[in-house]
């Protein structure tokens, strides 16, 4: 399964970047983001499996 992983913007909360990652992935990114406070929103990826 693939994630869409969205920085955040510190002030309003937009999105800034976003990123697709596999499962195995997300646990990486989301230790990053705590270490510096960064605020991330996480959700399935829309994938078309052909």
């Amino acid at each position: 399964m693939r994630f869409e992983i969205m920085r955040l913007d510190d002030v309003d909360g937009t999105a800034v970047d976003s990123t697709v990652v596999d499962a195995a992935s997300v646990n990486r990114i989301v230790q990053q983001a705590a270490s510096i406070g960064q605020r991330i929103y996480i959700r399935p990826a829309d994938t078309v499996v052909r």
